[in-house]
């Protein structure tokens, strides 16, 4: 089924600022919420308008949305990342008195363990060759990250000793009901002291922090052909742990720079001297190109600053088909020092085009 445009379900423009965009969530989170609705598909209704608004209001997501729109927004995130650590506290507070952010977690994911805290994303920073950016690499790379506690298995208590939340009485949540000028509602939240497990620790356990130890760990991670500087890879579930799951480890790649080579996008640039004679008869030269040297033909008469050719033979296009081409620049190398007889040539040379030149004592 195609999603519906963000913009099109809040009713607002690609323009509209911040508080237009809440102004017209709160409208329709009124008129949809289902304990006020008597509309069958309300719930559906409610947990569109609430996506479009967490997308919209989050200035990352919202650029990655107008830029790729669903389906290269849904690639990047999946429903769980477009909720993370997202609050609805306050909206709902000032909509309806109080937070509902248990319900749309409930509504989107079910549950209560899906709304425990997901552990926090790490970043790392990979520097590369040129040559394993242009066609891909695997690089090993060493992380700490928070992992769950073998001696307590993550419930943070010594010897496993969970006993019933005295909150929730061991339900996991709690159940509040208060009057409106819409009537009464009964709202079940998840219990903030034990998290909705419906238990607590009695004895901490030792070994850890709340269930959790740091840790060195050694990953393999493959880099796809034609990564350029500034681009992330996301390796996911590979950052810390939480009660609620792992988060990602997005790494940073950096290309260190080639003295050969030149890096436009997909095509590579490289700069090759040649002589006078060389560029006046014709000649064959080589150049280097990432693989091996290859030979390159200069036809006779070719002017300095000429650039020829090669194709496929620049950088493979990231998550596409071919490679990008190879730019050779040629210079026509002037020499800073000639023999007599090199000088008397070039004189003889300038009188057969009509120049008239004298080389003087010391001029080359």
């Amino acid at each position: 089924m195609t999603k519906r445009d963000y913009y099109e379900i809040l009713g607002v423009s690609k323009d509209s600022n911040k508080e237009e965009i809440k102004k017209a969530y709160k409208k329709l989170a009124k008129q949809y919420h289902p304990d006020i609705s008597k509309d069958e598909s309300s719930e559906e209704k409610f947990k569109e308008v609430s996506e479009a608004y967490a997308v919209l209001s989050d200035d990352e997501k919202k650029q990655q949305y107008d830029q790729f729109g669903h389906a290269g927004f849904d690639q990047r995130f999946s429903q769980e990342d477009i909720f993370r650590n997202f609050d609805f506290t306050d909206i709902f507070g000032e909509v309806f008195g109080n937070s509902a952010e248990g319900s749309i977690f409930d509504m989107f994911f079910g549950g209560s363990q899906r709304r425990q805290k997901r552990g926090s994303n790490l970043s790392y920073e990979l520097e590369i060759s040129l040559e394993e950016a242009a066609f891909g690499t695997e690089k090993k790379i060493n992380i700490q990250r928070s992992e769950t506690c073998p001696k307590c298995d993550g419930t943070g208590a010594k010897d496993n000793s969970l006993i019933n939340c005295t909150e929730c009485n061991g339900s996991g949540q709690v159940r509040a009901t208060r009057r409106s000028p819409f009537g009464v509602f009964t709202q079940v939240t998840t219990c903030r002291d034990c998290s909705g497990s419906g238990k607590v620790v009695e004895t901490p356990c030792p070994e850890c922090n709340h269930g959790f130890i740091r840790k060195d760990r050694e990953l393999s991670v493959k880099i796809p052909a034609g990564v350029d500087n500034g681009n992330q890879i996301r390796v996911s579930s590979e950052g810390n742990s939480d009660k609620g799951g792992s988060g990602d480890l997005y790494i940073s790649i950096f290309v260190k720079q080639d003295k050969r080579f030149e890096r436009d996008e997909d095509d590579l640039v490289t700069t090759i001297p040649i002589s006078f004679a060389k560029a006046s008869f014709g000649s064959e030269i080589e150049v280097p190109t990432l693989e091996k040297d290859v030979k390159l033909k200069i036809p006779a008469g070719t002017q300095s600053h000429t650039i020829f050719r090669l194709r496929n033979q620049g950088i493979t296009r990231l998550h596409n088909y071919g490679r990008g081409d190879l730019l050779v620049k040629v210079i026509v190398d002037v020499p800073k020092k000639l023999t007599k007889k090199q000088k008397k040539l070039l004189e003889d040379f300038a009188k057969e085009s009509g120049e008239k030149i004298k080389a003087k004592r010391g001029f080359f």
